[in-house]
């Protein structure tokens, strides 16, 4: 029975995690902007995300974002900042840019490690709709004469964390394989840069106006 369960809950996170979104849109974005490096980093700050999320709904104080609308528009709003800061940053490095005059060769997005997971980190964990997910998602894989619920619902958040992480990663590497050959071209890399100054804004606008 146990390995029923897990093989509909990985199919239905597969299908989940494949799904356009704004995870999915954010790993791209970075691929074509920065390059393979900062979206295959990126992606793995938002996978380890996944795991707050997880431990969130198992302990359940995940709930709170269902019980409390301020405390779900606190971190949305919070979220939807970021977002917004960094449409800012691209426009602004983007203007740099273009202020410069260069015409040779552009290169990707400064790539910074320790940027690039917190990046991802907080674009995922401060996303109360994520946390909701989690609390809706995983207890209907749970069945009581397993064990205690709050041990499953951890098992079945790393279980959809792993899938999420081999799936984030080949996107990240194949939208970073592919920015990184239009970067070459200056016309690529301006245009990229504010498609993703863009998309930021839009996913900023999309978490501030999000509901429960």
């Amino acid at each position: 029975m146990m390995n029923h369960i897990l093989l509909y809950f990985l199919g239905a996170s597969i299908l989940l995690t494949l799904a356009p979104g704004p995870d999915n849109l954010f790993i791209i974005t970075q691929g074509l902007t920065r390059g393979k490096r900062a979206a295959l980093i990126t992606a793995s700050g938002m996978c380890s995300g996944i795991s707050i999320h997880t431990l969130g709904a198992a302990l359940g104080i995940s709930a709170l974002f269902h019980s409390s609308a301020l405390a779900f528009q606190i971190v949305k709003y919070v979220g939807a900042a970021y977002l917004f800061y960094l449409a800012i940053q691209t426009i602004r490095h983007a203007v740099k840019h273009n202020n410069a005059g260069k015409t040779h060769q552009a290169e990707p997005l400064p790539v910074n490690a320790l940027a690039s997971f917190r990046r991802g980190f907080i674009m995922n964990i401060l996303n109360p709709k994520v946390a909701l997910f989690f609390l809706a998602f995983l207890p209907q894989f749970t069945r009581p004469e397993l064990g205690g619920m709050a041990w499953q619902m951890l098992a079945l958040g790393m279980v959809f964390m792993l899938q999420s992480f081999a799936i984030f990663l080949s996107i990240a590497y194949f939208s970073g394989s592919i920015g990184e050959k239009l970067l070459r071209q200056p016309r690529f890399a301006k245009a990229f840069r504010w498609i993703a100054a863009s998309i930021y804004g839009g996913l900023g606008l999309r978490l501030a106006l999000a509901t429960r």
